[in-house]
């Protein structure tokens, strides 16, 4: 589906705004507006939903006043006070499969898409897992085996598996407020910013090509958004289809998902799948219940390989080393990042899929509770959020571990 629009032409529903400027719609005060409608100013590819929605089922439990100690020092808050001090747009609590926290806040509904940010590079990332373990995909082959338009670029000699983990040495920036940062760059390709830089070429395959290469394959964790985009193109060739039809195939269908979802697209087509996929907060929670129930969809149906699972939780023989040795500061001491996943401590029960301006999905594989988080912050990273949300999700996950709530 493609969306078409006079930019500042219309009013946004609610907002009494105009649609954003393709320069503005990333911050205030069309932000939150942008985040669950981006269908309606930019062009995306439907995931679409199969005909079986699995059931949410619902229990009451007062999350509200538990109490959640700050990050770094010795004050403390309540549930409900982190979300409302995140800019929350929508948050819901899942315990073995059950509904036990749920709300919307602002024009958030439950059928409404938002906007995912890099969370959409987990579900690639597992799609790509899907493919692995149907022996379509090799995680140990190169990726211009599958993409041999990136022959003479910097991901040649790349693996696959480098960019599941992060771990090629393709030069990319991910300085979101820097305008001439590769990341930047991407979003002029796709048509997502203006093209300020005219030597960017217009479709995001186009720009995967010229990236150079600043260091080893398989070297040190190094985050880049590109990483998942070459992912999935990898997809496509592997399956022979569009990755938002395989996505849709092998994982959005098999797990029940109850709406549709869509990923951004560019002027050719190609999604944008480091960040552009929208989904509904209930459909992402039924995604992080896969992983804290050992692949198996809320009614029994197995959608991941348990070894899949198992491998993103383990990590590889050097995933925490790589992760350590980074050049960025990661603030996961102990942590790792393996299969398009956050690993934030030693333990390995616990994962995330984190994006910009807010999104997550918190999973702890021993209290099989999931968390889920919508948020339109106005910075793309904020650390104090982020890592009190993280710990609002903790505080809950163990007081209904423990029957407390």
């Amino acid at each position: 589906m493609s969306a078409e629009t006079g930019y500042g032409m219309s009013t946004a529903a609610g907002y009494g705004i105009d649609v954003p400027p393709l320069d503005q719609w990333q911050f205030a005060p069309y932000l939150q507006w942008s985040m669950q409608n981006i269908q309606n100013f930019l062009p995306v590819h439907q995931i679409r939903r199969g005909v079986r929605a699995t059931e949410l089922p619902c229990r009451s439990a007062d999350l509200a006043a538990l109490t959640v100690p700050h990050p770094w020092d010795e004050r403390s808050v309540s549930f409900a006070e982190v979300m409302a001090a995140t800019h929350t747009d929508g948050w819901m609590v899942t315990h073995r499969g059950e509904v036990v926290g749920e709300q919307y806040l602002g024009t958030l509904t439950p059928a409404g898409m938002h906007l995912l940010m890099s969370v959409s590079k987990s579900l690639t990332a597992t799609t790509a897992g899907l493919l692995a373990a149907s022996g379509e995909l090799d995680l140990d082959r190169p990726v211009t085996d599958y993409v041999p338009q990136l022959m003479g670029s910097g991901y040649e000699g790349a693996l696959v598996r480098h960019l599941v983990d992060m771990r090629t040495g393709v030069a990319f920036s991910e300085e979101y407020l820097n305008e001439d940062a590769e990341v930047r760059l991407l979003e002029e390709a796709i048509g997502w910013a203006p093209k300020r830089h005219p030597e960017v070429p217009d479709s995001l395959l186009g720009f995967l090509s010229t990236l150079g290469r600043e260091g080893p394959h398989g070297g040190a964790f190094a985050y880049k958004s590109c990483e998942t985009d070459a992912l999935g193109f990898v997809i496509e060739g592997a399956a022979g289809a569009h990755a938002g039809d395989v996505m849709s195939e092998r994982l959005w269908q098999p797990m029940g998902a109850e709406f549709d979802a869509h990923v951004g697209v560019d002027g050719v087509g190609a999604g944008m799948f480091d960040g552009g996929v929208s989904a509904a907060m209930r459909d992402l929670a039924r995604f992080g219940n896969l992983f804290v129930s050992k692949g198996y969809a809320l009614d029994g149906t197995a959608v991941l390989p348990e070894w899949w699972v198992e491998d993103s939780y383990a990590g590889g023989p050097d995933s925490r080393t790589a992760f350590a040795n980074a050049a960025e500061p990661t603030l996961m001491p102990g942590g790792m990042y393996r299969n398009g996943f956050w690993f934030p401590g030693e333990s390995g029960d616990v994962m995330l899929a984190l994006g910009i301006h807010g999104q997550m999905i918190y999973m702890n594989r021993v209290t099989g509770v999931v968390g889920v988080k919508l948020s339109s912050w106005p910075t793309p990273q904020d650390t104090e959020k982020l890592f009190s949300t993280v710990r609002a999700f903790e505080v809950a996950s163990w007081a209904l571990n423990r029957g407390e709530v």
